[in-house]
């Protein structure tokens, strides 16, 4: 599945009136903790296809959502169920401990 681009327009739509839980990456063109992150990011979009929507939000572009969700740190991982965020991940994690991270989230749902 490939990664949703996420912004004011969509994200009703996308996040919160989602049927699946949904996983976003707040990032921005500048930040390179963001680019070390992207492509593991991606990768774990495939893996999670059936279970986990995955979108990227510009923090740049969308200041009023990054602001509403108060994310201050970037790369900063939300993760949404049924329109609430249940989960945050802070940082450009390696592969392992984001999908450790990420199940961690999965499984309390």
């Amino acid at each position: 599945m490939a990664l949703i681009k996420i912004n004011r327009d969509n994200f009703e739509n996308e996040v919160i009136n989602s049927d699946k839980p949904v996983i976003i990456d707040f990032w921005a063109e500048w930040c390179g903790p963001c680019r070390i992150l992207g492509p593991t990011f991606e990768k774990l979009a495939g893996v999670y296809a059936n279970t986990l929507k995955f979108g990227k939000l510009n923090v740049d572009e969308n200041q009023n959502i990054s602001g509403k969700y108060s994310v201050q740190g970037i790369p900063s991982m939300l993760v949404f169920n049924k329109g609430v965020e249940v989960g945050r991940i802070v940082g450009a994690l390696p592969e392992s401990l984001l999908k450790e991270k990420i199940d961690e989230i999965l499984s309390s749902l």
